[in-house]
């Protein structure tokens, strides 16, 4: 993929280091730290910085069924270091966010090859109940976050403008709503990709949830 030029702004990778700082801030204080809501509220900028960079590698990826792949793996080797984490022990109920990134560019894949507006709903009502169903982290909201960013790919200031609303209009006034200010780092994006350490990326997830997991024990 050829990079698009530009000389000010910052670039993918800074988008995912800034993405990532903030779930880690998230989940240390979901997990040794719940008392400290600022540290929930820094998290929320977290996740439409991933649905946005996301979306940027869908429509950029030489090999759409590669990158699904990808997802799903590193879904099934997150859930168990996910469940311990966040709830002490294996869960059936509720599954890690790589399911929900998962299903947002199967969407994405499936989408691209239809134009019929009707199926494109269809195919983006069926993603919904499918996080539901699964009860994928962000769930069903996640995939609307998802679509947002595909169905306004070419309106480059307005799609962080509807994803703040839709972010509010979906949870509210509350801890959630500070998701929107994550609208503040992507609109520096400069479309350049940046240094490729995307497997450090992937890894980073389940490993920081397995330390997490193995301090609280060691603490408790």
């Amino acid at each position: 993929m050829e990079e698009r030029q530009a000389t000010f702004g910052i670039n993918g990778f800074t988008l995912k280091c800034i993405a990532m700082v903030c779930m880690l801030i998230d989940h240390t204080g979901a997990v040794l730290f719940p008392q400290y809501r600022i540290l929930r509220m820094i998290g929320r900028l977290a996740f439409p910085i991933y649905c946005f960079l996301l979306v940027e590698g869908a429509m950029h990826t030489s090999n759409i069924r590669r990158y699904e792949l990808r997802l799903l793996l590193f879904a099934c080797i997150s859930e168990i270091p996910f469940d311990l984490a966040l709830f002490g022990g294996i869960r059936w109920d509720h599954q890690n966010v790589f399911f929900t990134l998962f299903l947002g560019v199967v969407t994405i894949d499936l989408a691209k090859q239809c134009k019929n507006k009707i199926m494109i709903l269809l195919i983006a009502a069926i993603a919904i109940v499918t996080a539901e169903f699964m009860h994928t982290d962000y769930s069903g909201s996640g995939i609307v976050f998802i679509l947002c960013y595909y169905l306004l790919y070419e309106r480059k200031i307005f799609r962080h403008f509807m994803l703040a609303v839709e972010n509010l209009l979906l949870y509210g006034i509350g801890i959630q709503s500070y998701a929107s200010l994550a609208a503040l780092p992507m609109m520096l994006y400069n479309g350049k990709k940046g240094p490729s350490l995307k497997y450090f990326f992937y890894v980073f997830y389940p490993l920081h949830l397995l330390i997490l997991y193995l301090i609280i024990r060691i603490i408790y």
